[in-house]
Parts: structure tokens; sequence; C-alpha cells
């Protein structure tokens, strides 16, 4: 079954079992636990715990709806904390309200930020474009809310603040995903734009916003150069350390200051290690290579010159690209070709977490991922000095499809299906 959140060409393989290599071996088998077992929802791809001393859990549904609970609930006490489904956000497959955070100081300030798309009238195209001759069709949008004066469990949907959009050429490959860094910023990504190969080789372009991980201040204001044909001042700011935030704006088309790392296909689900604050980013492949990365800053991982560590498109002699964490390919006959033959295949890699939970002692630093297509649930132990992989393999060998991983407050690690299902993951 294709992942109609993240792939547009149909990928056809055959999946066969391969014996357990001694790394896989070297790590733990994990169970699914089901939670919330009275909740009916349709297609979760997200869900989070806010920042306070409430306990609830905010789960968000692909047709903009976001439900709260209480984390110990059956599901039967879910309410509609914010409803956007009104605007038809999820008109195609890869689209719709995709994912929430909660600002730090969420206890104190009510704010939280939501990723959705939306298709554009001409006025849109017009405010968006620079004075371009394009005419694309969507955009994504990040905005602020706030939490209801007169309910906790409901958010003011009038307080809405557009703080970023991005006109998008084609419905697929959208990315997203808020999440607030160690450093108290906002990193967002976004997809290479979609349809297929990256017909704008988007994601090497330090011009354009799509195929890159950006980061933001939801706390300050940047006012552009007097040059700048972009909106000024932004609604938001602009860290001063970001690797391209000395560069020439150029009028709104040259190298974007919010870019933090480029050249991503379509980063579907990413975390930050609580213990070391590394960014691993799962990034969905095209034809033939799903990846994982560790992004850094100002790093280039290759798309779309690249797919894993393999060739796609021509690019420039001698450029450095940094190298994924792990690969597995579709099919299986490229498996010799992997950085780990041991692996097994699949077509649409879900990113997860690195588990930093108290319960499960050997999970401890291993970061859990998933392939959407297959549900196999992989693992992999990291050693950051050393800067390799000490052991991988398969956790769980499972059906359903992993549309995301989520994570609560005190680090224990969960996964939510396409057909709405919602369990906690387990360990020995």
């Amino acid at each position: 079954m294709k992942n109609p959140l993240l792939r547009s060409v149909p990928v056809f393989f055959s999946l066969v079992l391969f014996a357990l290599s001694s790394s896989a071996q070297s790590l733990p088998t994990i169970q699914l636990q089901p939670v919330f077992a009275k909740l009916d929802i349709k297609s979760p791809v997200w869900m989070c715990q806010a920042p306070d001393d409430a306990g609830r859990f905010f789960i968000v549904a692909q047709d903009g709806i976001v439900y709260v609970l209480k984390k110990d609930s059956d599901g039967s006490d879910a309410k509609e904390f914010l409803n956007l489904s009104d605007r038809h956000l999820h008109f195609n497959r890869e689209d719709g309200l995709l994912c929430i955070a909660f600002h730090p100081g969420f206890k104190t300030n009510g704010l939280f930020y939501a990723y959705y798309t939306i298709e554009n009238k001409p006025e849109d195209i017009k405010r968006l474009n620079n004075g371009l001759p394009v005419s694309f069709p969507f955009r994504s949008v990040i905005s602020e809310f706030k939490v209801s004066a007169a309910n906790a469990d409901a958010a003011d949907v009038a307080s809405e603040r557009v703080i970023f959009e991005v006109l998008q050429p084609f419905w697929n490959h959208k990315g997203c995903q808020l999440q607030f860094g160690p450093d108290g910023y906002l990193y967002f990504g976004l997809g290479d734009g979609g349809r297929g190969d990256d017909p704008f080789n988007n994601a090497q372009n330090a011009a354009s916003f799509l195929g890159k991980i950006c980061r933001i201040d939801v706390n300050g204001r940047t006012t552009l150069a007097a040059s700048s044909k972009r909106p000024r001042p932004l609604q938001y700011g602009i860290p001063s350390d970001n690797p391209f935030v000395n560069e020439l704006d150029m009028g709104g088309i040259g190298a974007q200051h919010e870019i933090w790392a480029y050249g991503f296909r379509n980063p579907w689900r990413y975390s930050f290690d609580r213990k070391t604050g590394a960014l691993w980013v799962g990034d969905v492949g095209q034809d033939l290579w799903e990846e994982i990365d560790i992004v850094k800053k100002g790093g280039n991982y290759g798309w779309c010159v690249r797919e894993g560590t393999h060739r796609f498109k021509p690019g420039p002699e001698g450029a450095r690209y940094e190298e994924p964490v792990i690969e597995y390919p579709h099919k299986p006959n490229l498996l010799s070709q992997a950085l780990f033959p041991d692996t097994h295949p699949g077509t649409s890699v879900t990113g997860g977490y690195v588990y930093r939970g108290k319960k499960y002692q050997s999970l401890e630093g291993i970061y859990l991922y998933a392939d959407y297509t297959t549900g196999e649930i992989f693992g992999l132990r990291y050693d950051y000095d050393a800067a390799k992989v000490t052991g991988h393999g398969t956790l769980l060998e499972q059906k359903e499809n992993i549309t995301s991983f989520a994570e609560d407050l005190d680090g224990e690690l969960y996964a939510l299906m396409e057909n709405g299902h919602i369990y906690q993951i387990t360990g020995p």
C-alpha cells in the first residue's frame, strides 16, 4: 500500500525476510500496547503532550481537527481543541493540518503553533510571489494561536497570527512538523515542493525554502533590508547564527536567512535527542532509497543530486554532502549497495525518536523509526563521538501503517497508525 501522506509514485516490491545480523541481535524487541481504546479518530498524523501540569495529550487529525484528552484516559473524554476543517485543508493525500507545537512558555502564555496547507486565491499568489511570474496553486502556512481565556481545553481560533507562508507548486511533499529545539527556536521542515524528481531543483537552491529545515525565533521580529520585496517586518525573528544570515537578500530572491540545513526531499518527522540535542530526521526517498540523517548547521544532505548515498541527478564536481546515518533500499536486490547490507527494504520512512524514557532501560539511547509501507519498526544505536552506528536492526514486524511517532513529557514513546489506532511502545 502506498503512503497517502508521503508518496505520489507507486512503488512495487517483494519483501523478503533476512536473518538478523549480529548488530541487530544486540537490540531488544519491542511491543505495542494499545492506548485510548475508545478514541475514534480518522488519520491521526501527530500527537504531543502540552508542556504544563495538566497531563493532556493533543492529537492532530489530517482533516483539520486537533483533539485534547487526558493522558491516562480511554479516549472517551476526547474533545475538539482546534477545528480548521471548514477551510478544506485536506484536499489530496499529503496535505492538511499536519502538526502543532506548543511554545516552551505555554504554561504561562498559552501559545501554540500549527502547520497546515491550503489552496491559494489569486490575491494570495500576488502577495507571496515577489513579483515573479509564478502561479503556484497551494501554500504552506505556520500560524500562532492562543488558548481560549475561558476554556483551557479549547483554542481561540480568532487569535490566529500567520507568521510564515510559502507557495507550493504541487500538492505533495509538504514535509511539515514544528519542533522547538533545546535553544528555544522553532524548527520546521519543508519538502521539495512535490511532483517527482524535484523538477525545479528546489532542495539545492538556497533562494527557495523548499527542501529545507528552517529555524526561526517566534519571540522576536526581524525587519528586512529596504531593498527586499518580502513583507517587512517579518512576524518572527531570524537567529543571528543561522548559516545563511549574512548572505545577500537580493530583494527576496537571494539566500533565505531562515534556512538551517538543506538538500531534503520530504523530511517526514524529526526530533531532538533529549540527552545530546542532536536533530534526527527521516527523509522520504524517491525511487530507490530511504534515509535517516543527523542534521548539522548549514549541512547539505544531497537531494536532488543524491538519493541516500547514491547519485540521482548531475551535480557539481567536488561538492560535499552530509552522509546519512543509515539508508535502506526499496528493492531487495539493492541491499548489497546499502551502507548496511543487512537492512530490510521498504518504501517510505517515518522518522522517530531516541528513547530517553525511564520505564525500559533496554531501549535507552536507541533511535526508533519505521517504514510506513511495511509497518516494520527499526532501531539503531549511534556513537556520537565516533559518528557511527554501533548496532541496528528490526525491533518489531507488524502490518499497520505508521504515520508518526510521539513522545510524552516523560520520554516514553508512542506510534500512531493511519487506521486511527494509537499504541505505547514497550520494551523488555
